[in-house]
C-alpha cells in the first residue's frame, strides 16, 4: 500500500480543466438531437442521412472510450487528453463550416472518436490523484456531468438553434474546447507515457474492437427502424459484430498487452458495478429520448418547449448534486445505491399512470424525482466499482466502466424503438376490436364530431371517421409509453437488491497515482 497521492491546487485545476473537457464530449452526444430537422434542412440531407450525424458520433465514440484505457497508459493522460480536446474542438469547428451531408458525418466521426478520449480519463483521475478521504467530493462532480450533460444535450440544442442557428451547436465547443487543450496540456502531471507500449499495439485487436463495437452500434441504431435483420447492411453489420466480438475477447485474454484489459471484472464490484452502469445507462438515455418523443408526438411541442419542459430533471441534478456527497460520507453506499434506484423506479411507475393530457405540471414531480434518484445512485455507484480497483487497473477499467453506460443506453433505446413499434400495433388492433357499429358510445362520439364538422361546413361522415382513426391511433402510442414506464420500473426495482451484493470500500484504502 502506497502513500496517499498528494492533493495540490495545481491537480485540482487540472481536474476541473478535465472535467469540463468530459462535459463538452457528453453533451454532444445529445445535442444535436432536437435540432435535426434544422440541420436536414440546412445541408439538403435524406431522413435517412440525417440520422447518421448522431450515429457517426456514437459509433466513433464507443470504439475510443475502452481503447483510451492503453493509449493513456501508452502516451500519458496529459498527452492523450490534451490531443483529444484540440481535435475535438478543431472537428466541432469542421462541423459548423461543413457544406455537405458526407461532410457533416466525417466530422461528426473525428469529434466522436476524439471526445471518447476524454470521458474515461476523467473517471480515472478522480480516483488516482484525490484521496479517498476526498472522493464524495469529486464522485458527485463527475457523476453530475456523467448524467446531467446528456439530460441538458436537447435543451442547449434546441435554444442555441432556436435563438442562433445550427451552426451554434459545434461553434459553443471552440472557446471552451481551445481553453480545456491548453489548460490540460500546462497542467495535468497525474502520470508518466510509457512509449514502448505504442511497439506493442494489438493492430488485429484494434481491428476486431471497431467491429465488434462499431457494428454493435450501427445493428442496436439502425435495427429497430429497418425491420432489424430485414436490412442487408443491419444483417452484415450483425456478422462482423459477432466475428469482431470473438477475435476482441480472444485478443484480450491471450496477449500481455491487449489493447482492451478485461482483468478488471475479476473485481467482483467492478462487475456488479459496470452491471449497474448498463442498467443506469438504460435509464438515462431512455428516459432523455422518451420525454421528448412523448411532448414532440402527442402534445405537438417544438424543441424549444420540450427543452423548458424537461430542463426540471437537470436542475434536480444539479441542486440534488451536493446531497449525494454528503450521504456517500454518512450512510453505507449499498443503502445509498439501493434508495436511489427505488426512487428510480418510483419515478418511472409515477408515468404509468400516463394520459395525452400530461404536460409539465404532471410531469415535474417524475422529473424532478428522477434528477434526485439518478445523482444518489451515480455516487455510489462510481465508489462501488471504480474505489476498490488498483490504480494500475484504473485506466483501461474506467474506460469498461464507461463503455458500459454507453451499451446500455444503446440497447436500452434498440429495446425501446422495437417495444414501442410493437405495443402500438398490438394497442391499435385491441382498441379497434371495440370500435364497431353495434357500440353505442362510438355511435355517440361519432354523431358529436359529424355534428361539430357539418357545423364548420366541412364533410362530417368522413371527417368523424378520420378523428376517431386518430384518436384511436394516440391513444395506443400513450399506451405503449406506459408499457415501456413499467418496464423500466420493473427493471429498476427488481435490480435494487443486488447493490447489497457489493463490498464498501475501505475508507483508507490509497492508491499509487502513477500507476
Amino acid at each position: 500500500m502506497s502513500a496517499e497521492p498528494e492533493m495540490t491546487p495545481r491537480r485540482l485545476i487540472a481536474f476541473l480543466v478535465m472535467v469540463v473537457g468530459m462535459f463538452m464530449a457528453i453533451l454532444d452526444i445529445q445535442i444535436v438531437s432536437a435540432s435535426l430537422p434544422e440541420i436536414q434542412a440546412g445541408l439538403a440531407a435524406s431522413p435517412d442521412e440525417i440520422s447518421w450525424v448522431q450515429t457517426s458520433y456514437l459509433i466513433a465514440e464507443v470504439i475510443m472510450i475502452p481503447l483510451s484505457g492503453f493509449l493513456a497508459r501508452a502516451m500519458s493522460t496529459r498527452l492523450l487528453f490534451s490531443i483529444s480536446a484540440a481535435g475535438f474542438t478543431a472537428a466541432s469547428f469542421m462541423c459548423a463550416t461543413a457544406g455537405s451531408i458526407n461532410e457533416m458525418i466525417l466530422w461528426r466521426g473525428v469529434q466522436g472518436f476524439l471526445g471518447g478520449g476524454m470521458i474515461p480519463a476523467v473517471f480515472a483521475a478522480a480516483f488516482t490523484i484525490f484521496p479517498p478521504s476526498k472522493r464524495n467530493l469529486v464522485s458527485p462532480m463527475i457523476g453530475l456531468i456523467a448524467t446531467l450533460a446528456p439530460t441538458v444535450g436537447p435543451t442547449v440544442g434546441g435554444y442555441l438553434s432556436a435563438t442562433l442557428s445550427w451552426h451554434w451547436l459545434f461553434l459553443v465547443n471552440v472557446p471552451p474546447g481551445i481553453a480545456v487543450a491548453i489548460g490540460a496540456y500546462l497542467l495535468i502531471d497525474f502520470d508518466k507515457p510509457d512509449w514502448p507500449l505504442l511497439k506493442r499495439f494489438d493492430w488485429i485487436g484494434l481491428a476486431a474492437l471497431a467491429g465488434f463495437l462499431g457494428g454493435m452500434e450501427y445493428v442496436l441504431e439502425e435495427g429497430p427502424n429497418n425491420d432489424w435483420f430485414q436490412d442487408h447492411l443491419v444483417a452484415i453489420l450483425a456478422g462482423v459484430m459477432v466475428v469482431g466480438g470473438v477475435v476482441t475477447f480472444w485478443r484480450a485474454l491471450t496477449r500481455d498487452e491487449p489493447i482492451v484489459d478485461l482483468s478488471a471484472f475479476t473485481n467482483a464490484n467492478f462487475s456488479v458495478g459496470s452491471l449497474f452502469s448498463f442498467v443506469m445507462g438504460i435509464g438515462l438515455y431512455g428516459l432523455t429520448y422518451l420525454y421528448p418523443l412523448y411532448l414532440s408526438s402527442i402534445r405537438g411541442y417544438d424543441s424549444l418547449m420540450i427543452g423548458q419542459t424537461v430542463f426540471v430533471s437537470g436542475l434536480a441534478m444539479f441542486a440534488s448534486a451536493p446531497l449525494a456527497g454528503m450521504l456517500a460520507s454518512k450512510i453505507d453506499l449499498r443503502l445509498m445505491l439501493l434508495l436511489g434506484f427505488l426512487g428510480f423506479a418510483t419515478s418511472t411507475w409515477m408515468l404509468t399512470g400516463l394520459t395525452a393530457d400530461w404536460d409539465f405540471n404532471e410531469l415535474l414531480v417524475p422529473q424532478i424525482l428522477r434528477g434526485l434518484s439518478l445523482m444518489i445512485c451515480m455516487v455510489p455507484i462510481n465508489n462501488l466499482a471504480l474505489g476498490t480497483l488498483p490504480a494500475s487497473k484504473m485506466k483501461g477499467a474506467s474506460g469498461l466502466y464507461n463503455l458500459m453506460r454507453n451499451l446500455g443506453g444503446a440497447v436500452g433505446l434498440a429495446v425501446i424503438n422495437t417495444l414501442l413499434s410493437n405495443r402500438n400495433v398490438l394497442h391499435a388492433e385491441r382498441l379497434s376490436e371495440h370500435l364497431n357499429w353495434s357500440n353505442p358510445e362510438v355511435l355517440r362520439q361519432l354523431s358529436m364530431m359529424e355534428a361539430n364538422l357539418d357545423a364548420q361546413g366541412l364533410e362530417g361522415a368522413t371527417g368523424a371517421l378520420m378523428q376517431l382513426s386518430l384518436r384511436v391511433q394516440q391513444q395506443a402510442t400513450v399506451m405503449s409509453f406506459v408499457d415501456i414506464f413499467l418496464l423500466i420500473t420493473v427493471l429498476f426495482a427488481g435490480l435494487a437488491m443486488a447493490a447489497l451484493l457489493m463490498k464498501v470500500p475501505p475508507k483508507d484504502k490509497t492508491v499509487d497515482a502513477h500507476g
